[in-house]
């Protein structure tokens, strides 16, 4: 008896980490979830931000509101690009790595344009600007030529896999037409004297629409087709 209460006590204790471990895990990924929505909601408020000052406020101030989303919008775009494409292409690796250096010259970039946007001085602002225009043009042609590069080589690979399923395409279809160099079979030679079928009246045509179940298969770019009315 005593064997069987420790075997209870420990299933027990296993079940509960068990379901300690599910919710921690299920906490965590809420978790994750809510910090990607709220990170979502503040990045578009911020860049609606930026476009209503690029335009609503001329000259030194407009201009960095406009540098800033520039240089947000490209990197953003570079991020999700390489990020979307490395799992499929471990030769994207060092690019990523590269963009994580890139990113943190951006975010020291965007930090001091956002300091600037609050300073009262204009002057000092008319000043900073070349130095900082310089900048944003630099990590930005850096961020674009890594996206540049990485979609032209994915658009290569699915042009090169294309050209591949076309070339065996055409192969088995020149296949299935090979019927024309194969002799004709006498009509019932194959079939013994006294056990030949009779021929059809009539030859049955496959018309898509069998009542027996068949179906042709479906593809996502199709669209459903609609029963046939029985009135």
């Amino acid at each position: 008896m005593e064997a069987v209460a420790v075997i209870v006590v420990l299933i027990f204790a296993v079940l509960v980490a068990l379901g300690v471990i599910a919710t921690v895990r299920t906490v965590r990924a809420v978790k994750r979830g809510v910090d990607r929505t709220v990170g979502q909601a503040r990045r578009t408020v911020e860049d609606t931000r930026l476009k209503a000052r690029q335009f609503a406020q001329p000259g030194a101030a407009g201009e960095v509101a406009q540098l800033r989303l520039s240089l947000r919008t490209s990197m953003r775009a570079t991020q999700d690009a390489l990020q979307t494409a490395a799992p499929d292409d471990a030769s994207l690796s060092e690019a990523l790595a590269l963009f994580q250096r890139l990113s943190a010259h951006g975010h020291e970039l965007d930090d001091e344009l956002k300091r600037l946007e609050s300073e009262p001085d204009k002057a000092r602002v008319a000043a900073c600007l070349p130095e900082l225009r310089e900048r944003t043009a630099r990590v930005k042609d850096s961020a674009d030529s890594l996206r540049f590069a990485a979609q032209d080589r994915a658009r290569r690979f699915a042009e090169d896999d294309l050209e591949t399923l076309s070339g065996q395409i055409r192969m088995e279809a020149g296949a299935l037409r090979h019927w024309s160099d194969e002799p004709a079979a006498a009509p019932g030679a194959g079939a013994p004297a006294g056990e030949r079928p009779e021929p059809e009246s009539e030859p049955r045509a496959i018309t898509g629409r069998e009542r027996d179940g068949w179906r042709q298969p479906g593809y996502s770019w199709q669209k459903t087709s609609r029963p046939e009315s029985t009135t």
